[in-house]
This record gives C-alpha cells, structure tokens and sequence, in this order.
C-alpha cells in the first residue's frame, strides 16, 4: 500500500495516472459515438428507432444474470472514477510546476508547448461545465423535462437540436473536446513512452486525426437534425418506452 500512496505522490506517478485514466476516457468516447451515430441507422422495427433499441440495451445489459441497471451504474461509477482521478492528478501537477516557478517571466517564450497544450485547464474545465449541461439534458431531462421521455432517445435528440440554439453549444463544446484531445492523446503517447523521435510526426498526426474524427463523428448528428437530414420521430415512439415499463 506505502508503494502505490508514494507511486501516487510522485511526478511520474500521476502522470502515468492520468494518462491511463485519459485512454479510460478516451476508450468511453469512442464507444459513445458509436451509440450517437445509431441515430442515422433508421428504425430497427416500425415506429422504434434503433439508437432507442441502443438505449435500452444499455439500461438492461447484464440481465438476468444482474440486476437491472447494475452494469450500467458500475460503468458510471468506473467513469466517475477514471474522471476524478484525471482531474485531480492533471490539477496537482499542474500545481506543481506552477510552484517550481513561482516567478513568472517578463515574457513568456514558449518553445515546445502548442496552445492547446497550454489551454488544457481552460479547456479541461470547459467540458466538465458541459459534461454537467449534457447529463442534465439527455440523461435527467431536467433542462426540458416537459418534453424529456425516458428511453426516447431519438426523440430527445430531435427536440434538442431540430432547433434552437443548442446546435451551436454543442458545436462550440465538441470544439473544445477537439482542442482538448489534441494535445491530450499526445501527452498520452509521451506519458507511456510510446513516443519516439522517429515515429512522433505519425504519432502526432494519429492524435490530430483521432481528435478531428471525433468531432466530426460527435457534430454530424446535431447538425444532421438541424438541417432535417435526420427528420422528426414517428408518432408513437414517444409512448413506446412507457409500454414496455421504462
């Protein structure tokens, strides 16, 4: 136990930290936009759309074997986890190098370090704000809850984004994650010794290309719904999740 407390004290410890905790991350967004694109895949029998069969997989996955819901809470708790320990770790290293210049200088001349590299708190911060706005949105329904249906998700992203000005923060926010990932699957690479002076002009382009690829995957549904590519849901999907008892 002494070990890991002082492999989590140090420097290197946490960078390694928050580097395992940022693929955990990583991994989570790549698989949720892969549920997001189900949106474009149409309805998977008459009147249900498939990202809503999607969502109710999630809601029941692990059953019998599990009580309902449990696996999905587990992988909240897991995500929680993976996000406290990433932001605690990236803040106190931060903290750190802060406190080994205390004096700032006259003029600052960044040699090495991008502006996304030296926005990362910025932006870190900026998507928890959104990350609360999105849970509040599309997971309680308490921003709309007169029009929230539980387990319509189609239906939710239509109300959302058919439009209104929900279009743009989400643009906006999807603008920060990208800047975010840019560095960050960058700094993951240098934190796991992956990076090399031989292979780090590929390894860089791969962090560009995962962080372009992810917002453009994460934009195309609001802005498919805001320009009717992805049209209004049918009638009687709205009731369906009350009648199967969600």
């Amino acid at each position: 136990m002494k070990r890991w407390l002082a492999l989590y004290r140090s420097s290197v410890g946490k960078k390694a930290i928050a580097a395992v905790t940022g693929a955990v991350l990583l991994g989570f967004l790549f698989l949720h936009v892969a549920g997001n694109l189900k949106a474009f895949l149409g309805d998977a029998a008459p009147g249900v759309p498939d990202i809503d069969v999607y969502g109710r997989f999630l809601r029941t996955m692990g059953e019998p074997l599990l009580p309902a819901g449990s696996a999905l809470w587990a992988t909240r708790i897991v995500l929680v986890t993976a996000l406290v320990l990433h932001l605690t770790c990236v803040v106190q290293l931060s903290l750190r190098n802060h406190r080994a210049r205390p004096l700032g200088y006259r003029q600052a001349h960044y040699l090495q370090a991008t502006r996304p590299a030296r926005w990362m708190l910025v932006t870190g911060t900026l998507i928890l704000g959104f990350l609360v706005v999105h849970i509040l949105q599309f997971t309680t329904g308490s921003i709309d809850a007169s029009r929230f249906v539980e387990g319509a998700v189609y239906a939710n992203l239509h109300g959302a984004f058919a439009s209104g000005p929900w279009i743009f923060l989400y643009l906006g926010a999807m603008t920060v994650v990208a800047l975010h990932l840019h560095h960050g699957a960058w700094s993951l690479f240098q934190s796991l010794g992956i990076d090399n002076p031989d292979r780090n002009r590929g390894l860089r382009l791969l962090a560009a290309g995962v962080a372009v690829g992810l917002f453009l995957a994460f934009t195309s549904v609001p802005v498919a719904f805001a320009t009717g590519i992805l049209g209004p849901p049918s009638s009687n999907q709205a009731s369906l999740p009350a009648a199967e008892g969600n």
